[in-house]
């Protein structure tokens, strides 16, 4: 008996003897692609179409292979097949619901493939017509929100979601896609927090919520009052933040582990074998290959969860709960080919079993801590413009934390002490630290960390000025909440310096070049000013009376960059060209640190001197700072 196999619609004999036989619901396609009413000599043309399996394939790309005058022709067809999907989403059939969300799938991304050169409102038109536009929508819409709301499959609050992740992702511009105007006025939000709040539901579906709510809040966010902003500004409910925090934190440490489980492989591998041999003259880009997509979707959701919720903030220290296995879908779900921004969820045998494991040398995690290890990654390769672009929202994310009272109350609170494995750069200077050697410590000496760790590997000809001005402001908040409430943090600061110390001195040696693009003087006067801070309040948050010493000491160490920046700015600020003001700021901000230059230097040239020393030892110094 001769095998059928589909292909294109058609149903194909392995005889060449006879032609090729379309599948039925191709047939009914093809009838809706004329001018002709369908129904017209087929009164039942709808019931049957809804009953037969979907081929997206064919269905958009029929809509994609018309031209404009000729998708015209049909458009009472296509709103007429618009419209009976709605209608078909209220059948007690969930065959007939599960065709109809996944034609209005393939409807919505063929119109809009076809017409992405023009505006919205002809989409509107062409899909649902002007005179229905408003009614209809709100019917499906609300037809929506009662199968996510529902008890009922599984399945179909899954494609529900991906329908609405399809018609959110049609466009480039998410704000330039008007027919979200009307999933602004007929709101899901309270669909989107009941599967959040659900441990059943947000297991099965909470990605797609995380992201479709992410996505719905940055609709025209600064041209017009969005109720999603509004909405998810205000939620208190512990469950349901808990739930959206466990859903990012997933997410992300799903992508740590896949680039842990790629950085074994690798070195693991022939090329680790080759460096031995060689040496590790490679291993810079070696390690550029070590490359997993990373989550744009998921760190939107996390900026937009901190920045408009306080509540929020709380969840970052939770410790992750829900450790048991978890179940796996009992039905099937029927998919639809929709991947939101390019990205895709954690996969299925993550999700089935631990929500969050916990790393092997910590006791607990949490989202916080997830977040840090997954920024650590992103941000070591910015030559790449997608991971600049990701690195940017990470350091974003780090800002609003490093903003909040509350975050920070439990960032140094000494009692909430983690072990941090944060991934580092590899560098022919310096060896790996071992992951047991790593000290239990309040969580902003793993921030600091991490802005250290930025600041010391991305001294580079593509200089990324935008993200240095934000390390450098993230460490400067934190500094600020230490000195106001004298948190005195035992933390190794001297590293913090010589990183500081060390950028200005690569911003003076690369003056030229930097200044072609960047104004340069704005980040030297922010590192200048860190100092000032030390300097001048240094009482108030350093941890003992011999951290001063140590800071003169680093400063008067490394004065030579200090008199070289202090040159330059001298040289710029005297003359009438463009820098004269930014330069003239740095003037006048390195009076502390030239002061104090001025007046140990003299006593160490005369204690050298004396003692027939030709360089002075840590300690000496250290004496002579403390008299």
């Amino acid at each position: 008996m001769a095998q059928t196999e589909k292909k294109g619609g058609l149903l194909r004999k392995s005889s060449a003897s006879k032609k090729p036989l379309k599948e039925k619901v191709v047939l009914m396609y093809n009838e809706i692609f004329t001018t002709e009413d369908p129904s017209k000599c087929n009164p039942r043309f709808w019931e049957e179409l809804f009953l037969m399996k979907v081929n997206l394939e064919y269905l958009e790309g029929k809509l994609e292979a018309l031209d404009g005058e000729e998708l015209m022709k049909i458009k009472d067809n296509v709103n007429c097949l618009f419209q009976h999907c709605i209608q078909a989403l209220g059948e007690e059939h969930p065959i007939r619901v599960v065709n109809a969300l996944q034609t209005l799938c393939a409807l919505i991304r063929g119109v809009h493939q076809k017409n992405k050169s023009t505006s919205g409102f002809d989409i509107i038109n062409m899909l649902v017509g002007f005179d229905k536009a408003e009614l209809c929508m709100k019917n499906l819409m609300e037809s929506l929100d009662s199968l996510l709301c529902a008890e009922g499959s599984e399945s179909l609050k899954s494609l529900c979601l991906k329908l609405l992740l399809c018609l959110v992702t049609v466009t480039d511009n998410i704000s330039q896609n008007t027919i979200l105007e009307y999933v602004m006025i007929n709101s899901i939000f309270e669909a989107i927090l009941q599967i959040l709040s659900s441990p059943l539901s947000r297991r099965e579906h909470g990605y797609d919520a995380v992201v479709l709510l992410a996505l719905l809040v940055n609709y025209r966010k600064y041209e017009s009052v969005n109720p999603y902003i509004v909405k998810l500004s205000i939620v208190d409910d512990e469950p349901t933040l808990n739930g959206m925090g466990l859903v990012i934190a997933q997410a992300l440490s799903e992508y740590n582990r896949q680039y842990k489980d790629k950085e074994e492989e690798h070195q693991s591998g022939f090329f680790s074998a080759l460096t031995n041999m060689v040496g590790s003259m490679f291993i810079a880009d070696a390690d550029e290959k070590i490359s997993v997509q990373t989550n744009e979707a998921i760190l939107l959701a996390l900026y937009e969860a901190v920045h408009l919720n306080r509540n929020f903030i709380t969840v970052l220290a939770q410790s992750h709960p829900e450790m048991g296995l978890m179940t796996t879908p009992t039905s099937p779900v029927p998919t639809t080919p929709v991947t939101p921004l390019g990205t895709t969820p954690p996969s299925s045998d993550v999700i089935s079993s631990a929500e969050l494991p916990l790393d092997a040398d910590v006791q607990t995690s949490n989202l916080l801590i997830t977040f840090l290890k997954y920024s650590s990654i992103v941000m070591q390769d910015t030559k790449d413009e997608h991971r600049l672009h990701s690195g940017k929202l990470c350091l974003i994310i780090l800002t609003c934390i490093a903003e909040d009272q509350y975050a920070n109350a439990f960032l140094h609170d000494d009692n909430m002490n983690f072990r941090v494995n944060l991934h580092r750069m590899p560098m022919r200077h310096r060896k790996k630290a071992a992951d047991k050697n790593l000290p239990c410590r309040p969580l902003v000496c793993a921030v600091l960390d991490l802005m250290v760790e930025f600041i010391v590997t991305h001294m580079m000809k593509e200089f990324p000025m935008d993200l240095y001005v934000r390390c450098i402001q993230i460490v400067h908040k934190l500094l600020c909440y230490q000195k106001k409430c004298r948190v005195r943090l035992h933390y190794t600061w001297r590293e913090l310096w010589s990183a500081l110390i060390n950028l200005l001195k690569f911003l003076m040696s690369n003056e030229t070049v930097l200044l072609a693009k960047h104004n340069i003087f704005t980040l030297a006067l922010m590192v200048v000013n860190l100092f000032n801070m030390f300097i001048t309040y240094g009482d108030t948050f350093l941890p003992t009376p011999s951290s001063y010493d140590e800071l003169y000491y680093e400063i008067i160490r490394m004065h030579q960059n200090f008199d070289n920046l202090y040159s330059m700015v001298l040289r710029l600020s005297t003359n009438a060209g463009q820098w004269k003001e930014p330069a003239s700021k740095v003037t006048h901000a390195l009076v502390n640190i030239r002061a104090i230059i001025n007046h140990f230097n003299p006593k160490i040239e005369s204690y050298a001197a004396v003692n027939h020393i030709s360089q002075l030892s840590e300690d000496q110094e250290e004496k002579i700072f403390s008299k």
